[in-house]
């Protein structure tokens, strides 16, 4: 099947809705019918303000990069997208085009 790779890139300390946005937004797409998302943690990363952000032992709130991905049909990357425009959610995303199935097993 052939689809896209919607990957969105959150700080972790944002909230939407009293939630946080990464978890929101994982949430808002098992709603939708998506069927499946994860959300990944950055131990390092800068964004477009040049910011340098690390990960350090003794941190107790950090304000590291969440990275949230799904493989998607093209049609449920639009919804997400739509979604997101409608909330009024300010977000940076990529988007990959994607091959994608199943390989079917005994275990």
């Amino acid at each position: 099947m052939n689809g896209t790779i919607l990957r969105f890139y959150i700080h972790e300390n944002r909230i939407h809705h009293h939630v946080a946005l990464f978890e929101w937004l994982l949430e808002q797409a098992k709603k939708m019918g998506i069927q499946g998302g994860s959300a990944f943690r950055a131990v390092a990363g800068f964004g477009r303000h040049g910011i340098l952000h690390e990960e350090h032992f003794f941190e107790l709130a950090a304000d590291m990069t969440i990275e949230v991905e799904f493989v998607v049909t093209d049609a449920e990357a639009e919804g997400l997208l739509a979604m997101l425009a409608k909330e009024r959610i300010s977000i940076f995303y990529a988007r990959v085009p994607a091959s994608f199935g199943t390989v079917e097993g005994d275990r």
